[in-house]
């Protein structure tokens, strides 16, 4: 059998298995991966540094599929080439209820999947945070122990999106050369040709955000192979754009929009067997071809071994240090770190920001945790993110620094961030203004989902932002992102809770969090050193109790908890008994026990819920019966003081419901 002919019939292998998962599920996206089937036969087969037997191998090379729709076709690869987490019942249930074989590829759900991609342009965006972690990660422990490439599938959608420029800028600007992009330039979208919505020289386009890009033919294996092996060579990121034939095999409808998002039907999967000489029946596999890919999977095993006995022959501090990097954990003295902030914040005493709180919390930690990267949204001043640790900045060639700064991408930052956190050896932390996580949210949301520890430093979190006026008054974002499932959100009231906050976010390594930061001053309440509980990982709690059984509860987050402490004090000088109930995050609230909940809530007749921002989310907490002082609709510009005062988020607005609530 020729090259040539064995390359096809691998090829043929991912096409047949595309058409028939699609048809048994009667959904589905066959012509990507018909279409792209050549270029990963070549880069799986021959190019590829990975490990079937050991998925999570650190120094493999990662492949992302960012045309998440054509899911089929890491599927095929991953039950080709032997992985043990993927069988041929797997590809016969795709898009089934449980199956391992969802509509997109999704990280955690599925072994060999990278990361989650659907959403187009975000695999792409994930890419370059895969990239930049292993040239930052290489800086660190040496080209011995990290020393791959990142390989991305991506097609016209994720072009289009505007994220991907983004990305590409940022990875362009740190000339992140072993990142490889394939894209498939099959010239087709849903509606139709390209031609209705793209008028762009993309090749053109990459190389002037500082790319190589070259076009070859994507069913001719010889150039794929030997445009790979250029991308290998350059100092610069690269683009690969691969002119296919979408549905490629399918005679009558490859090359339309009819193979892109539905299943080619019996007859013309019949007429495409017959076109690519394919005589099995479906979900079939000859020997020959099984044996084939099951021979590519072997392909790095001897790699894979020089490496383990690299990392053994290592020094055993680095070796130990490098170990617990990747595997996650956090240093012993991590909770140490914190109790020190927190016991100096006690002995200062004095009023300050909680971003700037925050900033106090990070001097310490990143100086204690080196797998901590820092970064902002061109906001670094404002974020207070960047530290005395983290004072250099990620740079070519070196990738020695700490600190990225990823420039007015917001979008592009926080999905670069949730790459960091996939390829492992880092916490990546990310800041921008509260009202700015909209610009975000795609890829906070992605976070959630795949359960990765990403840590968003949101700033200038209310109307107390004043003269910058309501475009920068963040009033929903709070509840939008209470909104999204497995996401701890943090409003601290103080340095204390703050500190809590940041070493509960380090802690949670099955998902995303986000500390919501004053602009302004806010009066240390924790001032308590008799207790070393962590409070804040209650999510709420009684912080001033009453003086007699309650009449009043007053719930706040944030800077609204110290307004609510001076509302305390003038309800009790009037007779009023008062409590106040700090609410740092509703999620570890509301998944405490039932019974801890209502002691927190407790049984005052008046309960009255504060916070600079819409009510939504409350109720859950204090009930739809219960008062609120806070937003009902977009800022105001003007002095903080003035807009507080204007919206009624005031001490006496506070007493003042209070007082009419006890009356009615």
């Amino acid at each position: 059998m020729s090259n040539r002919e064995k390359h096809d019939r691998m090829a043929n292998a991912i096409r047949a298995l595309a058409m028939d998962a699609v048809e048994a599920a009667k959904s589905g996206h066959p012509g990507m991966p018909m279409g792209m089937a050549d270029v990963a036969t070549v880069l799986f087969g021959k190019v590829l540094k990975f490990d079937p037997t050991d998925p999570h191998w650190p120094d493999r090379d990662r492949f992302i599929l960012s045309a998440g729709h054509g899911s089929m076709l890491i599927y095929a690869l991953l039950y080709l080439t032997g992985y043990e987490g993927m069988t041929l019942d797997d590809l016969k249930n795709f898009r089934q209820l449980g199956s391992r074989t969802p509509g997109h590829p999704e990280y955690g759900h599925t072994v060999g999947i990278e990361t989650t991609t659907g959403p187009l342009g975000q695999g792409l965006a994930n890419s370059v945070g895969f990239a930049l972690a292993e040239r930052m990660l290489a800086a660190q422990f040496g080209g011995d122990l990290v020393d791959h490439h990142t390989y991305v599938i991506c097609g016209d959608g994720c072009l289009m999106e505007g994220l991907s420029e983004e990305a590409i800028e940022i990875a362009g600007r740190q000339k992140l050369n072993k990142l490889i992009v394939f894209w498939d330039d099959n010239h087709i979208t849903i509606d139709g040709s390209t031609a209705l919505s793209v008028a762009t020289d993309q090749l053109a386009r990459f190389e002037a955000s500082g790319w190589d890009a070259t076009r070859v033919d994507g069913h001719d294996p010889d150039a794929i192979l030997a445009a790979i092996e250029r991308a290998k060579t350059s100092d610069k990121p690269s683009l690969i754009a691969c002119r296919t034939t979408i549905g490629y095999g399918a005679p009558n409808k490859g090359g339309t929009n009819g193979v892109h998002g539905a299943p080619l039907g019996a007859a013309e999967i019949a007429a495409a067997r017959a076109f690519l000489n394919w005589e099995y029946e479906p979900f079939v596999i000859p020997s020959d071809v099984l044996d084939a890919w099951r021979l590519a999977g072997l392909r790095s095993r001897q790699a894979h071994k020089a490496w383990l006995e690299r990392l053994k022959a290592a020094d055993l501090e680095k070796r130990g240090e490098f170990e617990r990097r990747v595997r996650g954990d956090l240093p012993s003295r991590t909770s140490d770190v914190v109790a020190g902030v927190i016991a100096k914040a006690r002995a200062d005493g004095g009023a300050v920001a909680t971003r700037k709180s925050s900033e106090i919390v990070l001097e310490a930690l990143t100086a204690a945790l080196p797998e901590m990267l820092g970064g902002s949204a061109d906001l670094t001043h404002s974020n207070n993110t960047k530290t005395k640790a983290t004072s250099v900045y990620v740079e070519p060639p070196k990738y020695d620094g700490r600190y990225m700064n990823w420039g007015i991408r917001e979008h592009g930052m926080a999905a670069a961030m949730n790459g960091i956190a996939l390829h492992g050896g880092f916490i990546p932390y990310g800041g921008t203004f509260l009202v700015f996580s909209d610009y975000c949210r795609p890829s906070i949301r992605l976070a959630a989902l795949m359960g990765v520890r990403v840590v968003y430093v949101f700033t200038h979190d209310s109307i107390g932002v004043g003269e910058d006026g309501p475009t920068h008054q963040p009033v929903e974002q709070i509840a939008a992102l209470r909104a999204i499932p497995n996401l701890l959100v943090f409003r601290p009231c103080d340095t204390v809770e703050t500190a809590e906050a940041w070493k509960l976010a380090l802690e949670h390594k099955t998902g995303p969090s986000v500390l919501a930061l004053t602009r302004q001053n806010l009066p240390l309440l924790r001032t308590d050193a008799g207790t070393e509980r962590c409070l804040t990982a209650r999510g709420a709690y009684e912080l001033v109790a009453a003086s007699g059984e309650a009449k009043v509860s007053l719930f706040a987050s944030g800077s609204e908890v110290s307004l609510a402490m001076a509302a305390r004090e003038q309800l009790q000088a009037q007779g009023v008994p008062t409590r106040v109930v700090s609410v740092p995050s509703f999620e570890l609230f509301l998944n405490q026990p039932d019974e801890s909940r209502k002691q927190v809530v407790g049984k005052a007749p008046v309960k009255i819920a504060i916070e600079a921002a819409i009510r939504q989310g409350w109720d859950a907490i204090v009930g739809s019966d219960a008062a609120f002082v806070g937003m009902h609709g977009f800022g105001a510009s003007g002095p903080a003081p003035e807009v507080f005062a204007h919206f009624g988020i005031t001490v006496e607005g506070v007493v003042a419901t209070a007082l009419s609530r006890l009356k009615s």
